[in-house]
Parts: C-alpha cells; sequence; structure tokens
C-alpha cells in the first residue's frame, strides 16, 4: 500500500500514449530508421501494390510501445516469460516475482510447469494488473531455426487467445524471447509485431488495448520495425513494404513453411478422388474401432467400465478440439462465464452470471463449447463454482436437456475436482427444479449444491476482494438483504 499522498509506483496504461499518437516524435529516435519520400519514382510504383498490413487506425489506436517494467502496467493481464519449470531468473519475471508477492511462487508450484509455445494463467496477487499469463519462449538455434519461430508464434498467440477467452480489456506483453534463450531480438521481433496485428485483426474486437513493454536495448528495434506492421497513415504503408521480410506469415501470423503443407481430402474414405491426402478409411484414420460398435456394446452392457471411460475421454476431446478451433469471442463478450480470486481454502473461483446469458438468441452449443475451453484449464485442480440466479427471466434459464448433455460431455475431472457449487439469490422454484437435477439426472452434485441467500452468507467461503461480483448483484443484495461489508465489485 502506498503511504497517503504518495504517488502510485504502477503505471495507468490509459494515460500512454498509443501507436498512432506517439508517431509524431518518432523520425527524432532514430535518424538512421527514418521513412522518407524522397524518392517519389518508387513511392508511385508502391502505389500499385497492395500491403499486407493495411493502415488501420482503429488497430494503432489499440498498440502501446511503453519503455518499462512490464510488472508496473495496471493491464487486465501481464505476461511473464519463464522456462518450462517456471521458475526461470530474468529480469522481467525477477520484477513481476518481487511485486507480486510470494504467493506467486506458491501458485506457480501447482502449475506444475508449462511446456514451450504454451501459456498459462494465475492471479496477479499484488500488482495492479488483475492476472499474469505465464509462457515459455523456445532457445534458439540456427539449425531448428523453423520449430523456434513456431514455438515463438505459438507464445504470443496463446497469450491473446487467453486474454480472448477471458474478455480481457488489455494484455501487457514483454519481450518473450530472453537473452539467456539466444533468440535474436529482430527476428523475435518481427514474429511478435506481426502474430498481435494478425490476432486484433481477427479476434481482437474486444480487446482494447495491448502494451509493448520494451527495454532500452529492445526499443530501438520495435521502433523501426513496428512502422512495417502498424503503420501510421497510406503513406507509411507504401513507404514500408519493401521493407517487410519475406515470411511474414498466413492469415494468423503463424509461420508457413510450404515443403511441410500437407492437403487432406475432404472425403478421405472417397476413393473416387485422388489426392495425397488420402489416408485410408475412417475408423484407420482415427487409429479406432467401430463406433457404432462401440455404441452398441455399451447400450447392451457389455462394454468394461475402462472401454466406457476411454470412449468417454475420446468424445470429450473432440468436443475439446472443436472448442479450440472455433471463434467463441461472441460468447466471450457476454461475459457470463469467468475466473477470479480464490475461496478460503486457495480453491480457484469461477463465476457464472446467469443474467448474461441470454438463452433464447444465442447459440447454445457455442455456449457448451466456450463452457468447455474455458474450464479446461481450470478443472486439473480443485476449484469451486459460484451462480449468480439474481434478477434472472425465463430467456436467461438453461433447462435440464441442456445441462444434462454437458454433463454427460465434459471430462471426469469437471466433477471430480469442483468442490462446491454455490447458488445465489435462489427462488423456491430452482430450489425445487435443483433438487430433482441433483437426486435424478446427475450423481455425485447434489452434495456440493449450497443454496447461498446473501452475500454476506457468501464471504464466509469466499473473502470479498477474492470475488468481483457485478454491480447490479451488489444492489440488489444491498436492497433485499441487511448492508454488508463494502466488497470490490468488477466492471462488468
Amino acid at each position: 500500500m502506498d503511504p497517503l499522498g504518495a504517488r502510485s509506483q504502477f503505471v495507468a496504461v490509459q494515460n500512454l500514449p498509443t501507436w498512432d499518437q506517439s508517431q509524431g516524435v518518432q523520425d527524432e529516435v532514430d535518424g538512421e530508421n527514418q521513412l522518407t519520400e524522397e524518392d517519389d519514382q518508387l513511392t508511385n510504383q508502391l502505389n500499385s501494390l497492395e500491403s499486407p498490413f493495411p493502415f488501420r487506425q482503429d488497430i494503432n489506436s489499440k498498440i502501446v510501445l511503453f519503455n518499462g517494467d512490464v510488472a508496473l502496467l495496471n493491464c487486465t493481464a501481464i505476461v511473464n516469460t519463464s522456462n518450462e519449470t517456471l521458475t526461470d531468473k530474468n529480469p522481467v519475471s525477477d520484477s513481476i516475482h518481487r511485486y507480486a508477492g510470494p504467493e506467486l511462487r506458491d501458485e506457480l508450484l501447482k502449475l506444475k510447469g508449462c511446456r514451450t509455445g504454451e501459456a498459462k494463467m494465475t492471479e496477479g496477487f499484488n500488482l495492479a494488473a488483475r492476472f499474469i499469463i505465464h509462457t515459455v519462449g523456445p532457445k534458439y538455434k540456427a539449425k531448428y531455426r523453423t520449430a523456434a519461430e513456431s514455438s515463438l508464434y505459438s507464445c504470443y498467440r496463446n497469450v491473446m487467445q487467453l486474454a480472448k477467452e477471458h474478455a480481457m480489456a488489455s494484455v501487457g506483453l514483454c519481450v518473450v524471447s530472453t537473452v539467456k534463450r539466444a533468440y535474436p531480438l529482430e527476428d523475435a521481433t518481427h514474429i511478435a509485431l506481426r502474430t498481435v496485428r494478425r490476432f486484433l485483426e481477427n479476434h481482437g474486437e474486444n480487446i482494447e488495448m495491448v502494451v509493448f513493454a520494451v527495454s532500452d536495448v529492445e526499443e530501438p528495434v520495435y521502433r523501426k520495425l513496428m512502422p512495417l506492421y502498424y503503420p501510421c497513415s497510406k503513406k507509411e504503408e507504401k513507404i514500408s513494404l519493401p521493407l517487410l521480410p519475406a515470411d511474414i506469415g498466413n492469415t494468423e501470423g503463424e509461420p508457413v513453411v510450404p515443403e511441410r503443407q500437407i492437403r487432406i481430402a475432404e472425403k478421405p474414405g472417397n476413393l473416387e478422388e485422388s489426392d495425397l491426402g488420402l489416408v485410408g478409411s475412417h475408423a484407420f484414420a482415427r487409429m479406432e474401432g467401430d463406433v457404432d460398435k462401440q455404441r452398441k456394446l455399451i447400450l447392451q452392457g457389455q462394454m468394461s467400465e475402462a472401454a466406457q471411460q476411454k470412449q468417454h475421454q475420446r468424445n470429450y476431446n473432440r468436443w475439446l478440439c472443436r472448442a479450440r478451433a472455433e471463434d467463441l469471442s461472441d460468447i466471450a463478450a457476454l461475459k457470463a462465464l469467468y475466473q477470479t480470486g480464490v475461496d478460503l481454502c486457495g480453491r480457484t473461483v469461477m463465476v457464472v452470471v446467469g443474467r448474461n446469458i441470454p438463452v433464447t438468441i444465442i447459440d447454445m452449443e457455442k455456449a457448451l463449447l466456450y463452457f468447455i475451453h474455458v474450464m479446461d484449464h481450470i478443472t486439473v485442480k480443485e476449484y469451486v463454482m459460484v451462480y449468480f440466479h439474481t434478477l434472472t427471466g425465463e430467456h436467461n434459464h438453461l433447462d435440464t436437456d441442456f445441462l444434462k448433455k454437458l454433463s454427460d460431455i465434459v471430462d471426469a475431472k469437471f466433477k471430480k475436482n469442483l468442490r462446491a457449487f454455490y447458488f445465489v439469490h435462489p427462488t423456491f422454484r430452482t430450489k425445487v427444479s435443483t433438487w430433482f437435477f441433483t437426486t435424478f439426472s446427475v450423481s455425485g452434485l447434489k452434495e456440493k449444491v449450497h443454496h447461498i441467500e446473501n452475500l454476506q452468507q457468501l464471504f464466509t467461503c469466499i473473502l470479498p476482494e477474492q470475488i468481483d461480483i457485478p454491480p447490479f448483484v451488489l444492489e440488489y443484495d444491498t436492497r433485499v438483504n441487511s448492508p454488508y461489508c463494502t466488497a470490490q465489485s468488477s466492471g462488468l
């Protein structure tokens, strides 16, 4: 806590100049890298060409280049670059740990590491940022350059994907490829800038700001290359065009290796089509037995429990693959499902806001996919759920068929690691419906459901500062129940 009257050490990103605002002084930064219009003939030739990274004012207004410590940014999430055990000692990681406090180290032990190119999330603890996204950059060797490029792309892509899934407004990105991993700075900067650019183009409608946090060494490289991917005018777009590298990735910014592109036939079992992608019959291609036969054995009760579990896991994995491939940004924008803090036992708290689920007008299958996508990495360890039934109407109520389908699809870890389900502001009708559903439709859930009449009762399980409560829930509870201690409310 800052002393009374003292200036906060944290940086308000809202006050930082965005890329389109800061370009008035760019030419003074490095005279060697100025973009000029002296060659009119070249400019005229370039005018006839289309740039793969056209001038986009809406994207530029979301980009900030910040020379400073990423740990000080008050973004929704900041990024920590680490190693596979999440114990790396580097300036970025050391600073984040210093400001976040010892709780972060304890939380990272629970994650049990992170693979290269992947991203995992924790809360921000004492940081100004609400979350920390941890990712592991590749070790660079010229011999394996292609693999390193793909892994570094995955780092930035997975970070941005987590930001989208959790409806984050802002993200503070450090330079993921640390010095000790020997990744050439300029090559790494190209990948970082184009990956973020492509993500904002394709999926970034709900992301308000991306801050590139750089050091004194990194800033000149970023200032030199950013006009290639974030031109601030049509003229700059044309002048930057010949400076782009040969490999600018695909439509998502992912590195493309032509010799590794494999064509797969739309119907691999159709032998009338001759194609290199033909890989044989469906069952062999999926490396599984006859699905219809397996279903028949299940119905007849002849399949062993182990075989049934394997079949269920295979089915869940199909849903998970669909969830990862589908654009679910419209469901994420509802802010009906999000991660908040921890309960008194240190378990992750997931919140569901019933009023934010317009059941009658959204694609419920996409809602199911979004639930699976968000919850898959949460449910690997113990967690609790809080469902706010506050001020919901008939158009917000999930029917039992949907809930039964969800229960049948999800992996066993969803049910095993769910320790409590807090049903806040229930009605008599919902209490009866819940009893019937947990008694006759699903097993093992009844004893975990707790009906919570007011927030004061909820705060005996989860501290007020550990849960983001929608303002309308706070207002309703204050009006209907006796006042309780002041709680932090989110901007939902």
